[in-house]
């Protein structure tokens, strides 16, 4: 009892302790740069925090002062092209690839339109005659190709003229005005063997819009030709009969396609032949053979005397008309 109260009249006393520092907060260590790769490749999603040991504890932390002298390291790395200076360009580098020669040109290889190999063409047009101011032989033709390859063709052509022959009003009006007279011929059928090459093809623009393909061919061949001599010397004792003849064709010509199958097609050939013409003379001498009997040698009725000059004869020709591909379709095939 005397313990507890000598106790409660003691003074009472207060200190003031210092308040114990709080520990300051470290700053997080800055990762540490990911080390390349044993391929030379760096991978940039890979952790910064090493994977755990093989008996799971983590691998200690480095201290303060490592800490902060990686994250120094790290601050001035520079992200990348740090890391790998042979994945970014060197500005000398872009200056090098910008003053670097550039070929300027660029080769545009068009697949072709209209190919023409083993495609049969089938080709009505009409024909009508350049260089006979005497007499016109209109009539027409058809032309049937095959195409051996994209260029080389071989083919037959024929031309009906039968009917056709016009004799033009300026011979005419010559003979009944000078009384004089040139020997006509007319022609009654054509037919050739022709091969063709086409050396030339492209396009071109129309009308602004539309673009159209086009190729340019030559041709030549061997046919025959069937011709006559017009009774014009002596037209009261002569009648001539059609003679087929060997004759040499020439051309060009130019197909415009208007799709992939179809084709609107002009040509030009010259015919070259020998052509038999009428004798300018007429015999005085007249047949005195009976009725049914030949005709007396030399005499006006004989054919032999109808006959005159043979002369080379050119039949230049304009030929227009259309061209149809078969098949209509087919499909590239391109090289393995």
């Amino acid at each position: 009892m005397s313990a507890a109260a000598a106790l409660l009249l003691l003074p009472t006393v207060a200190h003031a302790q210092k308040k114990k520092p709080k520990p300051q907060a470290q700053a997080p260590a800055a990762p540490a740069p990911t080390a390349p790769a044993a391929n030379g490749e760096i991978e940039l999603d890979a952790p910064a925090t090493p994977p755990p040991d093989a008996n799971g504890a983590q691998p200690a932390a480095p201290d303060a002062a490592g800490g902060a002298a990686g994250g120094a390291a790290a601050g001035t790395a520079g992200g990348i092209c740090e890391i790998d200076p042979s994945a970014c360009p060197k500005p000398e580098d872009v200056a090098k690839a910008a003053n670097r020669p550039v070929a300027a040109e660029v080769y545009a290889v068009e697949q072709i339109y209209a190919l023409r190999r083993h495609r049969l063409e089938i080709n009505p047009f009409w024909s009508f005659t350049l260089n006979d101011q005497f007499v016109s032989h209109p009539g027409p033709g058809l032309g049937i190709n095959f195409y051996i390859t994209n260029v080389l063709a071989v083919g037959v052509s024929g031309t009906w003229y039968g009917g056709l022959n016009a004799d033009s009003d300026f011979n005419f009006e010559n003979r009944r005005a000078a009384h004089l007279s040139v020997p006509l011929n007319e022609y009654q059928w054509g037919s050739n063997l022709n091969f063709t090459y086409v050396p030339v093809y492209g396009k071109f623009a129309g009308f602004n819009k539309f673009i159209f393909s086009y190729d340019a061919f030559i041709l030549g061949g061997l046919g025959a030709i069937s011709t006559r001599p017009i009774p014009i010397i002596d037209p009261d004792n002569r009648t001539f009969q059609y003679q087929p003849k060997l004759d040499v064709d020439l051309g060009i010509g130019l197909r415009i396609f208007l799709n992939r199958w179809f084709a609107v097609t002009l040509e030009v050939r010259d015919y070259i032949y020998n052509e038999k013409l009428e004798n300018t003379q007429v015999s005085n001498t007249k047949s005195v053979a009976p009725a049914g009997s030949p005709p007396t040698p030399g005499s006006a009725q004989d054919p032999g005397t109808w006959y005159g000059d043979n002369k080379i004869t050119n039949n230049v020709a304009a030929q227009i008309g259309i061209s149809i591909f078969l098949p209509f379709s087919w499909e590239y095939r391109l090289p393995k």
